[in-house]
């Protein structure tokens, strides 16, 4: 038995409803709050910290669902949000333009009002019929983007006749499908065609004039914790050059993270790495490695964060898209340092002057093999996402977001938890708090 699509059941056989696991889960409206979402970088840096020569086609999951590159701006809730897919990783196309001495990631998007964030209620009846068009409506500006990567330098005049007008007019004809659907069986949501047209966004004209503040403010920034995880964004706990040598040894962990006797007669076996037989974690997603990173600052247990996904679909097609809703307390969602860029276990967890954490949390979506036995740790997920977007406080609010399909007919275990800036599960003040996470599994057929 499947739990209902519009909420949570308490009740009924709990294996067949939820999974505690550390793999969280995802998210769907709430105040519709702008979101910006990061996709993970399974792929491994090899022997830098800057962007690698070589290009590396991304792992599963990690890339954006509208064909788009590795960081791309949309508009959301009256403001502009970055989506880092790949968590910064570039896909092959980029990398071969950069490295080639093209545009990169830097080059000019279409950028277009979001309409899944207007359709707080979408009836059972028409939800097809709309995740069809909304589905279509990321084609389209996969294929204008395609064009414009192509043909933009044609000059503006060619760019706004040719590729933004058709553009407007097919969103348009999608949008009023959408109103139709809806209009036949509730009422008719209005002004959906105000969000027909687009316009183009630089790689470099999103940051702290038309993106910054708005996407986390300075804590944010305009890289979105990329390289730029140095004091000015994040403090002298995020250390100064992304991972350089004062996150490794004992420099952040040694002797000052763990020095004196004070063991509370425990037997300690360690508190730093100064004693550790293995490299040091330099904040890239590799194992076997020692992390000096200071845990950081743990608020008291009533401003510990949690979360609860309120809304999912119990069933949905291959390759169906559908959306989610997670609601989250005492998480401030403005601090991201990308792992694909070395911010993971970068940072020590920080509050913000309210005792609340602030970081971000993830969703993914892995398809299940048994149903009676843990699946393989390494594996990658079908989807992928982390979010942020400068919300959240100490009342809950919800935030949407939209899986673009699951390709393969199984059990898919969907999952959202919650991360401080350098991704790791939040600290509880006591040993017997459940932390920020949930689970929850969906029939794909």
């Amino acid at each position: 038995m499947r739990r209902s699509t519009t909420a949570r059941r308490s009740s009924g056989n709990a294996r067949s409803k939820r999974v505690l696991a550390v793999v969280g889960t995802l998210a769907v409206f709430g105040g519709i709050v702008a979101v910006t979402q990061i996709s993970s970088a399974h792929e491994r840096p090899t022997g830098t910290r800057t962007r690698a020569v070589s290009c590396v086609a991304p792992s599963p999951g990690a890339t954006s669902p509208s064909g788009r590159g590795s960081t791309t701006r949309t508009w959301q809730n009256g403001r502009w949000v970055r989506n880092h897919w790949g968590d910064g990783q570039m896909s092959v196309a980029e990398c071969q333009n950069t490295t080639a001495g093209g545009a990169g990631a830097g080059a000019t998007t279409v950028a277009c009002p979001d309409a899944t964030g207007q359709l707080q209620q979408v009836p059972a009846a028409a939800r097809n019929e709309v995740d069809r068009n909304l589905a279509l409506l990321q084609r389209q500006i996969a294929e204008a983007n395609r064009r414009l990567a192509a043909e933009g330098a044609n000059g503006p005049d060619f760019v706004n006749n040719a590729i933004l007008r058709p553009l407007a007019d097919k969103r348009r004809a999608a949008l009023n499908r959408i109103a139709t659907a809806i209009g036949r069986v509730a009422q008719r949501p209005q002004g959906l065609d105000r969000l027909a047209e687009c316009a183009l966004a630089g790689g470099n004209n999103g940051g702290g004039n038309n993106g910054g503040a708005n996407n986390g403010g300075a804590n944010g920034g305009a890289d979105n914790g990329g390289a730029n995880g140095g004091a000015g964004n994040g403090g002298a706990t995020g250390g100064n050059d992304n991972g350089g040598a004062g996150n490794g040894g004992a420099n952040n962990g040694g002797n000052n993270n763990g020095g004196g006797n004070n063991d509370n007669g425990l037997g300690v076996l360690a508190k730093d790495c100064g004693n550790s037989r293995l490299q040091a974690h330099d904040g890239f997603q590799n194992g076997n490695r020692c992390v000096s990173t200071a845990f950081g600052e743990v608020g008291a247990a009533a401003n510990n964060p949690s979360l609860l996904i309120t809304q999912f679909p119990g069933q949905v097609q291959r390759n169906q898209a559908f959306t989610l809703r997670v609601t989250t307390r005492n998480l401030v969602r403005d601090r991201f340092l990308a792992a694909g860029k070395g911010g993971y276990y970068l940072e020590s967890s920080l509050l913000n002057d309210q005792g609340l954490v602030r970081g971000h949390f993830h969703t993914a979506c892995r398809m299940l093999q048994s149903d009676r036995e843990p699946p393989a740790p390494q594996d990658v997920p079908a989807f992928f996402v982390a979010t942020e977007d400068g919300r959240g406080g100490a009342q809950p609010d919800d935030v949407l977001i939209q899986i673009p399909g699951l390709p393969q007919s199984g059990t898919a275990q969907c999952a959202v938890w919650a991360g401080d800036g350098s991704h790791r599960i939040p600290m509880m003040e006591r040993a017997n708090q459940t932390p920020a996470f949930d689970v929850v599994r969906i029939q794909v057929d």
